[in-house]
């Protein structure tokens, strides 16, 4: 496990001082309340561009009737629901993972399922809850639980690594670093570094200088480095602009992405609440049919059970509360997750989701759930103010996301590269997240290749049950698209 500024073990227990430290197990975990209080900000800035993106692909994004949600409408919702479930992961499960809607499922339902001929936003959202709906019942019966258990050691190190990279690179395309190519480039390659092979910009020096202090900082082993990193990130880039404006990167390449870092004098507004309780439970059956309703709910389902998975594997690893290869109360964490889909949906704005940029916190020094009561708030407050979550560019965080990519990474020697069975799928798994872009396909093409490996080698009985069951959902996940040109 990594600590919060060394590779050494962390800190020796200390004796609980008062009912708050014994309630989150804030000294047992060998941590501070000001330690948990700035992995929370951290956690918070590193994924408080939900609360401008989400609306951006929910909100805009129309349904088949023509007709969106609403961007005002779903950004309320989102930090609404954000602060609540990532409190409630806090106060119950009692681990510094933070919720919000995952980006995942929110750009499945905009892109693919709002195209589906007769289906209403409303009637969108009851999937979203169905889905949620059943993966309560699959943890209040054990089942999600028994799949993790099930999963082979280097495999849950292949998500921990896998999630690593995966959270760098995010890191590097927010911040420009590693940009698309554009279809009209005449070339087969998908990406680039910077702009045509070039780093230009002021955000790109934003970038390099957050990344290189965040560095320096964790060496010389700085109290909340990452934190200090993102604010010093922060600090510059409004400075900058202040002096060099850059604009935004819709208007040119070397603009900020997403949020532009100026502070607005109108701090508050107020919220529309107007899509709490507007889901259609039952609207998609009545269109689409059972059996089409219930292989939509199936989609989202898988989408949001193995992500979060995965995710909660490599917080937790980090986070150094996993004992005896158990998550600390896995059973709440999984079951707060669950409900997260049922609030998402609920409230029209994506099933809400363990977030993987709960390890930029953890990376500054979050080990338990009082960090989630900060996150949380701020969220809340969010509702209101808006500069909280959009003073902040993606070139401030992306450092500590690449960072923290590296602290997860170093997991990689714990995999038993010399067992085919185990070192191919653990290859899959990881190169499978950041190319997929998806943290539960990485998971099934490591699932699929270690079954498969395992009856070629002839040692098909040493394969959990389970692996057997899950691989076979993930190839019919994987064949979703052939499933459905053949039924219509």
């Amino acid at each position: 496990m990594s600590s919060e500024n060394t590779a050494a073990p962390q800190s020796p227990k200390a004796e609980a001082k008062g009912a708050l430290d014994r309630y989150f197990k804030i000294s047992e975990r060998g941590s501070t309340i000001a330690a948990e209080f700035r992995g929370g900000l951290a956690t918070f800035f590193a994924m408080s561009y939900i609360v401008v993106l989400n609306p951006l692909i929910i909100g805009l994004g129309k349904d088949a009737s023509g007709n969106a949600l609403g961007v005002p409408q779903v950004a309320a919702m989102t930090a609404l629901v954000a602060g609540v479930m990532t409190i409630l992961m806090g106060v119950v499960a009692k681990q510094p993972f933070a919720m919000a809607a995952g980006l995942g499922v929110n750009a499945l339902l905009a892109t693919t399922i709002a195209s589906t001929p007769g289906l209403t936003w409303p009637a969108i959202m009851g999937l979203v809850v169905w889905a949620g709906v059943l993966m309560t019942i699959l943890v209040l019966t054990g089942f999600r639980t028994a799949v993790f258990n099930a999963v082979p050691e280097s495999l849950k190190v292949a998500i921990v690594v896998g999630i690593g990279f995966f959270i760098a690179f995010i890191g590097l395309v927010n911040a420009g670093i590693i940009r698309r190519m554009p279809d009209a480039a005449g070339t087969t390659v998908p990406v680039s570094f910077g702009v045509s092979g070039h780093l230009l910009g002021w955000p790109t020096l934003v970038f390099l200088f957050g990344l290189f202090l965040t560095i320096a900082l964790f060496i010389r082993n700085v109290k909340g480095a990452i934190l200090y990193g993102v604010l010093a990130s922060t600090a510059l880039s409004i400075i900058l602009e202040k002096v060099v404006p850059s604009g935004s990167s819709v208007k040119s390449p070397t603009g900020w992405s997403l949020n532009v870092p100026v502070w607005d004098s109108n701090t508050s507004k107020l919220p529309n609440f107007s899509l709490f309780g507007s889901a259609d439970l039952f609207g998609a059956f009545g269109t689409l049919g059972g059996m089409a309703a219930v292989l939509l709910i199936f989609t989202i389902l898988i989408s949001a059970f193995f992500d979060a998975m995965g995710t909660s594997v490599g917080l937790a690893t980090e986070a150094g509360t996993i004992k005896d290869g158990q998550i600390e109360n896995v059973d709440k964490v999984l079951l707060v997750d669950a409900l997260g889909s049922v609030a998402g949906g609920g409230t029209s704005s994506s099933a809400s989701q363990i977030f993987v940029e709960s390890a930029t916190g953890i990376g500054a020094g979050a080990r338990t759930g009082f960090a989630n009561i900060v996150t949380g708030a701020l969220f809340l407050v969010a509702i209101f103010l808006s500069p909280l979550v959009t003073v902040v560019p993606f070139e401030a965080v992306a450092p500590a996301m690449v960072f923290v990519g590296f602290l997860m990474i170093r997991q990689a020697v714990n995999i038993d590269w010399n067992d085919w069975g185990l070192g191919i799928p653990a290859f899959m798994t990881i190169i499978f997240m950041p190319l997929s872009y998806s943290i539960a396909d990485g998971i099934g093409a490591g699932f699929i290749s270690y079954v498969f490996i395992r009856l070629v080698q002839g040692r098909g009985k040493d394969v959990h049950w389970l692996m057997y069951v899950v691989s076979a959902v993930f190839l019919i996940f994987f064949a979703n698209g052939l499933i459905t040109g053949w039924m219509h």
